[in-house]
């Protein structure tokens, strides 16, 4: 039963590490409109009485922060994978998805 479950195929670890140079190159792309974003997040505050808004607060966070989020992200995971930690490094290259996905979320909600 344990074997009908296990398809068997594995990337080699040379394969794995071509996808993580992509997926840092991929964070790097998304640096660049997550800061353009970032210089435009005092605008979640422009309609009345936002500056009072717990939502326009966590979504001004969010978003401020994305951009370091996709700087820092794959640093962290290039350590891991120098450490022999692959799944905390492919924890670290999801987080600006994750944190790019609450952002979006978020920002819907606030008004304005």
């Amino acid at each position: 039963m344990g074997n009908a479950l296990k398809s068997g195929f594995q990337i080699s670890r040379r394969n794995r590490r071509w996808l993580l140079v992509l997926a840092t190159l991929t964070c790097g792309l998304m640096a660049v409109p997550g800061g353009i974003a970032a210089i435009f997040t005092p605008l979640v505050f422009d309609a009345p009485g936002s500056l009072y808004n717990p939502v326009a607060w966590l979504g001004f966070v969010l978003c401020a922060g994305f951009w370091v989020v996709c700087l820092l992200a794959p640093l962290l995971a290039w350590i891991q994978w120098r450490r022999g930690r692959e799944p905390i490094a492919w924890a670290a290259m999801a987080a600006p998805v994750a944190w790019g996905a609450a952002a979006l979320t978020v920002l819907q909600l606030v008004p304005g």
